[in-house]
């Protein structure tokens, strides 16, 4: 019993210590956004600057980024995207779970084969088909179109094995003798069960996309189409940066998707375990 007791002291310990390197970067960022430029580069692990408290930060970065207009194309963009991803993804994924046709099985091959692809490899050829060819940068709907071909094969992946591992196969059959058709079945019957999973998508995507640098530096090209992370971008350069500024604004940037992660994340553990089970 002692043994035991014992065994557990040092697994909360182990625990506890990586929880505070994990957070300890969170934390850096959170006491230095309310610094002073000189305070931040003195003392950066002290709580508070020799100059106190500065809220100014937030208010001169809002401005200076133009964050409202920078947050509603984030939330419009990686907002339609995950919406597309989560509709499309559960609905191939259905297809595919239920049906033994050869495309289906071929199908899902290549989406699993593609999550080994980096994206890396693609970014020349994107910039150079959809600019130089079709001339269709510096859209947001072209943002949204690379999004979602970008994150259906990890979306597909976790549905699948869902819908193989927890949707019974008699409440299909049942609802197809009580006089059901494909969609309605689809939209009443199985999307309702696969929520866990759906919380999961949602919350993996938005983070993904939220926080996406390199697709939107590449795409959006005018200033006013900007997200998040590419308005950013105006508190550092080549020679000098303000991080005061620069901090608070990753404060302003953090905040939504982190509300959006407490709302739903009872339900991200199940949805990961859930679309891991069976493939």
């Amino acid at each position: 019993m002692k043994k035991k007791k014992a065994e557990n002291v040092f697994k909360y310990v182990i625990l506890t210590v990586l929880l505070l390197i994990y957070i300890f970067p969170f934390f850096m960022v959170l006491i230095n956004a309310f610094k002073e430029k000189v305070d931040v580069i003195k003392a950066p692990l002290s709580l508070v600057g020799e100059h106190g408290f500065i809220f100014s930060n937030f208010t001169e970065a809002i401005e200076k980024m133009h964050f409202f207009r920078a947050l509603g194309n984030s939330v419009f963009v990686t907002g339609i995207s995950v919406v597309l991803i989560v509709l499309f993804s559960a609905m191939a994924s259905y297809i595919m779970a239920r049906k033994d046709w050869l495309a289906c099985k071929l199908f899902y091959l290549f989406m699993i084969l593609s999550l080994a692809i980096p994206f890396q490899v693609l970014m020349i050829p994107l910039v150079s088909i959809y600019g130089g060819t079709l001339g269709i940068l510096n859209h947001r709907g072209t943002l949204i179109f690379m999004h979602v071909g970008f994150c259906v094969s990890m979306s597909i992946f976790l549905f699948h094995g869902t819908i193989k591992s927890t949707v019974p196969l008699e409440l299909e059959e049942s609802a197809a003798i009580d006089g059901c058709g494909r969609y309605r079945t689809f939209f009443n019957i199985v999307l309702p069960l696969l929520k866990p999973t759906i919380a999961t998508t949602v919350i993996i995507n938005t983070l993904n996309l939220w926080n996406d640098y390199l697709l939107p530096s590449l795409v959006l090209g005018d200033s006013r189409l900007h997200t998040l992370p590419i308005a950013a971008r105006v508190f550092y350069g080549a020679f000098s940066s303000d991080l005061g500024l620069l901090l608070a604004a990753l404060v302003l940037m953090i905040l939504p998707v982190l509300i959006l992660y407490l709302f739903l994340q009872k339900h991200i553990i199940d949805g990961v375990v859930a679309g891991a089970v069976k493939g």
